[in-house]
Formats: structure tokens, C-alpha cells, sequence
């Protein structure tokens, strides 16, 4: 038996705003952008070099949706972004105003330090140990 996970859906306030952000700030590769109906599309982002999970962009279309961008996990990480290079990447991120709310440090496990996107769900950047 074979499974994956294809997809982790991330709750937004704006289709364009949250494009913008993954391709220009982090860098993804916008995967697909199709147009469903008047108010839903199917956006797609990943990762540059990713050849598994991708990120799906859901607008928020109810209230309880809305209350929930930004913080989907109460306030924890969210998300984990392995990277072959954390210095790389953390210079380019801070470079590109992504804001740390934990700056970098060396763990068990590998170089880590946190940060959090344009409606301040948090994702640890992280290189791990080879």
C-alpha cells in the first residue's frame, strides 16, 4: 500500500495577495491558478525543487473561515520548510522582510528558526541533519 499527502490547504483573506507572497517573498513556484467559479479558485503553490506536498490556496468564504487566516493552529508552527541551505535562505528571506519571530538556532535535529507569513501563520525553516 502507497499513500501520500498531495495537498495541505491554507485558509487566506485574498487569492492575489497570498500568490504574491508564496512566489515573490518565499519563492514557490506558482503550480496552478484555475478559476473555479465567480469566488473560488484552485491555486496551487510549492516549494522551488518540491516534488511532494503543495500548498492549496482556499480563500476564506464564511466567517469562521475569515477568523481562522493567519491562525490555524492556535498559535503553533504550522508548517516546516526544509531547506539544503538555511543560511542561504534565511539571508534571502530577511532580505526580502520575511519576519523571524525565533531567530536561527542549532538543534539535535538540525539549524532551525521561525517565521511567519503574510497573516502570521508560523513555519520553522529548517536544515535538517544529513
Amino acid at each position: 500500500m502507497k499513500q501520500e499527502l498531495a495537498h495541505i490547504a491554507l485558509v487566506v483573506a485574498d487569492y492575489d495577495e497570498a500568490i504574491a507572497f508564496y512566489t515573490q517573498k518565499l519563492h514557490f513556484t506558482l503550480v496552478e491558478d484555475t478559476v473555479l467559479s465567480d469566488t473560488k479558485r484552485w491555486v496551487l503553490v510549492a516549494p522551488p525543487g518540491a516534488k511532494g506536498c503543495q500548498l492549496l490556496l482556499a480563500k476564506a468564504a464564511t466567517d469562521e473561515q475569515k477568523s481562522r487566516v493567519g491562525n490555524q493552529t492556535g498559535g503553533r508552527v504550522f508548517l516546516f520548510l526544509f531547506t539544503d541551505d538555511f543560511w542561504r535562505d534565511y539571508n534571502r528571506m530577511t532580505a526580502d522582510d520575511i519576519r523571524f519571530i525565533r531567530g536561527p538556532i542549532k538543534e539535535e535535529y538540525g539549524t532551525v528558526a521561525v517565521f511567519e507569513d503574510l497573516y502570521g501563520n508560523l513555519w520553522d525553516l529548517i536544515e535538517p541533519i544529513k
